[in-house]
């Protein structure tokens, strides 16, 4: 019997995965993950060579080379639910033979860059800044539904957390760490670090409030306010907690890159996007 049954992983008449539809062949070990579909175009349009375009949904791929680099730009939609169904299928593409439903024993790993848009939790860090996530701390719920390995250090400091911000009564947040070996990469002297908080919504969960009174009024002030040694919490999204904790877990190397386009301690937005998220890719495109 085939380890992957029609019910547990929908395949294409194709022969690719069923959300993304995209094949084994459609994608690079290399890939640039980003919420927008517009934004990859706006990524691919620098590469070398577009070899591949496609769309299913909200899901956009295009591959193609980029200075003797194969590389890969997917869209992901907004959510962590989004990221589930993503990582899942790119890592179904290069480890389960799609013919025979069969795990490979010889596994591939992925390179997976997120390339995405923050609101900054640090009075210090400016406006339009870029801030690569040192871990990401989900106060969404996808990485509790997976067994995951977590380091001692990283548990240390989970815990830490928990107990000095202040969450709504029956969130329980849980910590990644990103991939070392693309954060060397993408480091430079002009970039914010700081561990990223991943909510599951943009309104509430991010500490937005329009007409709906919120549990908890003080939660972004307690991410703002938190250090444990040298490390503070920098930003805030809606990715990365699902994108670090899955991907780590299969084996795969994942960090986000983002650029502050509101500060919300000082209640302020940027007016240079367009100028800022171009020169991100750029920057992403070389270091990658």
């Amino acid at each position: 019997m085939a380890d992957y049954l029609p019910s547990e992983l929908v395949i294409t008449p194709k022969g690719g995965v069923y959300h993304l539809d995209i094949c084994p062949e459609d994608i690079a070990h290399k890939i640039i993950v980003v919420g927008d579909q517009d934004r990859v175009e706006l990524v691919s349009k620098f590469f070398d060579e577009v070899t591949h375009k496609s769309q299913h949904r909200e899901f956009a791929c295009h591959t193609g080379n980029y200075k003797g680099k194969s590389l890969s730009v997917i869209s992901t939609g907004i959510g962590t639910d989004n990221i589930d169904i993503v990582i899942n299928e790119l890592d179904a593409l290069v480890n389960i033979d799609l013919e025979t439903r069969n795990e490979k024993s010889e596994k591939t790993v992925l390179e997976i860059v997120r390339l995405g848009t923050c609101g900054i939790l640090q009075d210090e860090i400016p406006i339009d800044s870029f801030i690569l996530s040192t871990h990401a701390l989900g106060i969404d719920n996808v990485g509790h539904f997976y067994e995951r390995n977590v380091d001692e250090k990283t548990e240390r400091l989970a815990l830490d957390i928990e107990s000095k911000v202040k969450l709504p009564k029956y969130v329980k947040p849980y910590l990644t760490p990103a991939s070392k070996i693309l954060n060397d990469r993408l480091l430079t002297d002009d970039i914010e670090t700081g561990i990223t908080v991943t909510s599951s919504g943009f309104y509430g969960p991010q500490g937005r409030r329009l007409r709906l009174p919120l549990v908890e009024n003080d939660m972004l002030d307690s991410f703002s306010d938190f250090k444990h040694d040298e490390v503070r919490i920098a930003n805030l999204e809606m990715e990365c907690s699902a994108l670090f904790s899955l991907s780590s877990a299969l084996g795969h190397q994942a960090t986000a890159i983002c650029l502050g386009l509101a500060n919300r301690r000082k209640k302020q937005f940027t007016k240079n996007y367009d100028e800022k998220i171009i020169e991100l890719i750029k920057h992403v495109l070389e270091h990658i």
